[in-house]
C-alpha cells in the first residue's frame, strides 16, 4: 500500500510539473524561445492568491489566474515582441532579466520573508483523508491530481479541434508558411503566452495545497524541474511535456520516499535529464528537426 500511495503522490506532483512544462513547451514550440521567467508567474499567483482568499478562495484561484494570464501577455508584448528577430542569446538574457525582475517586484512589495498561504484550510480540505482499503490519500492530491488530468485533456482537445489550436500546431510548424496562409503569428504567440501563464497560476495553487509557504524565489525551482521535464518529454511536443512532467514527479517521490537516497532526489533527477539527452538527444517523443541555412 505504501507503494500504491508513493505513485500517487507522484502522479500528483507530475501533473503540477506538466502544467508548468507545458507553459515552456508551447512558447518554445511556437515561438522557438525559453522563457525562464515562467517559473516566477507561478511565485506571482501565489501572492495574488494570498491578498484574495480572504475574501475567498474560488474567487483567490480565479484573480491568480486572471492576473497571471494579464502579465503573460504583458511581458510578451514589452519584453518579448520586440526581439523577434533577434538572436536567441539576447532573448535568452531578456528572459533571465525578466526573471528577476518579477523576484525583487516581489521582494519589495511582500517582502523576503515566507508567507504561509493556507488554501487547503480554507477550502476545508487540510488534513483530510480518503481511505480506500489500507490506502490513504490525501484530497489535496486527489483534487491535483484530477485538475492535472483534466487540465491537459482539455488543452490537448483544444489543440486539436478549435481554429486557434490548428493555428498554433502551424505556426509551430512553420511560422513563415502560417503567416502566408492568413494566420496572424503575434496573435499566436500572445494567445500561447496566456495560456501558459494560466496554467502555471494554477500550479501555484496546486503547489500550495501541498506546501502552504510563499516567497519570491519560489517559482524558481519548480520552474527549472518542469523545464527539465519538458526537456525530457520532447521540448516542443505537448504529449511530451505531460510525459516528461509525470515522469518527473513520480521519479522525485520515489526518491524522497528512500531515507537513503531523499538529499540526492534534486541530483538524480537532473542526472536522468543529461543521461536521457545523451541517449536521445530530441527527448522522449521530440522530433529531430533539420535547421535552414
Amino acid at each position: 500500500m505504501e507503494f500504491l500511495t508513493t505513485l500517487v503522490n507522484g502522479l500528483s506532483l507530475g501533473g503540477i510539473y506538466a502544467m508548468i512544462a507545458l507553459g515552456y513547451t508551447m512558447v518554445y514550440g511556437i515561438a522557438k524561445m525559453l522563457n525562464f521567467a515562467h517559473g516566477d508567474i507561478i511565485m506571482v499567483g501565489g501572492y495574488m492568491i494570498l491578498l484574495f482568499l480572504p475574501i475567498n478562495p474560488i474567487v483567490a484561484i480565479i484573480a491568480a489566474m486572471i492576473f497571471c494570464m494579464i502579465l503573460g501577455i504583458v511581458v510578451e508584448k514589452l519584453a518579448y515582441k520586440p526581439l523577434r528577430g533577434a538572436s536567441p542569446l539576447a532573448v535568452l538574457i531578456t528572459a533571465i532579466g525578466v526573471s528577476y525582475l518579477l523576484q525583487s517586484i516581489a521582494q519589495m512589495a511582500f517582502g523576503s520573508a515566507p508567507k504561509f498561504i493556507t488554501v487547503a484550510a480554507k477550502l476545508g480540505i487540510d488534513g483530510k483523508m480518503l481511505h480506500i482499503g489500507g490506502l490513504s490519500i490525501g484530497y489535496s492530491t486527489i483534487i491535483t491530481l484530477v485538475c492535472s488530468i483534466v487540465v491537459m485533456i482539455a488543452l490537448s482537445l483544444f489543440v486539436k479541434y478549435t481554429k486557434t489550436g490548428r493555428a498554433m500546431v502551424a505556426v509551430s510548424e512553420d511560422k513563415g508558411a502560417a503567416q502566408l496562409m492568413g494566420i496572424n503569428v503575434n496573435s499566436i504567440i500572445m494567445i500561447t503566452f496566456a495560456i501558459g501563464s494560466v496554467l502555471a497560476a494554477l500550479a501555484s495553487v496546486f503547489f500550495l495545497l501541498k506546501a502552504p509557504t510563499m516567497n519570491p524565489t519560489f517559482g524558481s525551482l519548480p520552474g527549472i524541474k518542469a523545464f527539465t521535464a519538458a526537456v525530457i518529454g520532447g521540448i516542443g511536443s505537448i504529449p511530451g511535456a505531460m510525459l516528461g512532467g509525470i515522469l518527473l514527479g513520480i521519479v522525485e517521490c520515489f526518491a524522497q520516499a528512500v531515507p537513503a537516497i531523499s538529499p540526492y532526489t534534486d541530483a538524480i533527477e537532473f542526472s536522468i535529464l543529461i543521461i536521457l539527452l545523451l541517449v536521445k538527444p530530441a527527448g522522449l517523443l521530440g522530433k529531430k528537426r533539420r535547421e535552414k541555412v
